[in-house]
């Protein structure tokens, strides 16, 4: 029996032990999660095992990846199945010609890096606050040979945008909820050129940014949708339950993104 499993089973034990008389289904649900975390990594370890750490299919197809996510799961990622609901909307700016990407809240650099292979032209600006990350993320841009490209920083404050206002950027935000502090048109007016894709956390951030956005931009709402990916060989042959929870991106609520078009581009 493997570490991890090992101590699985005894979280698990001592999870259960601990339930209280009137145990109810939110004890029941992390109970769940907590093993779905273990199973999804048990499937990640095979991956590694037939295909090293390389994005296999989809948008970023054959981007030299990480063994270990600093933020979220590895697994979706790996299989090319991440956050798909977004490719047509990247592929669509893609053919617009964006000459740099703000991507803030980069973690790992899967989509600092992923945009720099996509986007040859382009140079993104990767920030995020956990020097863990940002260390990271610039060795996989090393790894991917677009190092020279890839700039990482730490802090992004509302009017940093403005150092971009000659630009066509475009914006990718996932900041746990943050994204109203960045996103202020009235410290940074520049925003209203400018291409975003942003993903919401918490009550009314959503309402808030579509409020602020509205008169400058024709705004989108994605929603997360189920997944489909295209399986390897030996993931196929696993069962039903295995496949779900191998595009499962650990989501314990709705956190829908706004993909925002300036009106005047």
């Amino acid at each position: 029996m493997g570490r991890l499993t090992a101590a699985t089973i005894q979280c698990v034990k001592n999870d259960v032990a601990g339930w209280p008389e009137d145990a109810d289904a939110r004890h029941a649900n992390e109970l769940l999660r907590l093993l779905g975390f273990w199973r999804q990594q048990m499937l990640v370890n095979t991956f590694l095992a037939h295909h090293g750490p390389r994005v296999l299919t989809g948008l970023f197809a054959g981007m030299e990846y990480v063994t270990r996510a600093t933020e979220g799961a590895l697994m979706p990622r790996l299989l090319g199945a991440y956050e798909a609901e977004l490719h047509p909307h990247l592929e669509a700016f893609r053919q617009e010609g964006v000459d740099c990407v703000i991507d803030v809240g980069c973690a790992e650099g899967f989509y600092a890096v992923g945009l720099a292979r996509l986007l040859p032209d382009a140079t993104i600006h990767a920030y995020d606050v956990d020097p863990k990350a940002r260390a990271v993320c610039t060795e996989l841009a090393a790894r991917n040979g677009v190092g020279d490209r890839v700039v990482v920083g730490e802090l992004f404050a509302p009017e940093d945008f403005e150092r971009f206002a000659e630009r066509r950027p475009l914006v990718i935000m996932d900041v746990e909820g943050a994204e109203t502090d960045l996103l202020r048109p009235d410290l940074a007016p520049s925003l209203a050129g400018m291409r975003l894709i942003v993903e919401t956390h918490g009550p009314g951030k959503l309402e808030t940014l579509c409020e602020r956005f509205a008169p400058t931009h024709e705004i989108t709402r994605v929603d997360t949708e189920a997944k489909t990916a295209e399986l390897p060989p030996w993931l196929k042959e696993l069962g039903h339950l295995d496949q779900l929870l191998a595009v499962w991106e650990w989501r314990g609520c709705p956190t829908p993104w706004l993909v925002m078009r300036p009106k005047r581009a």
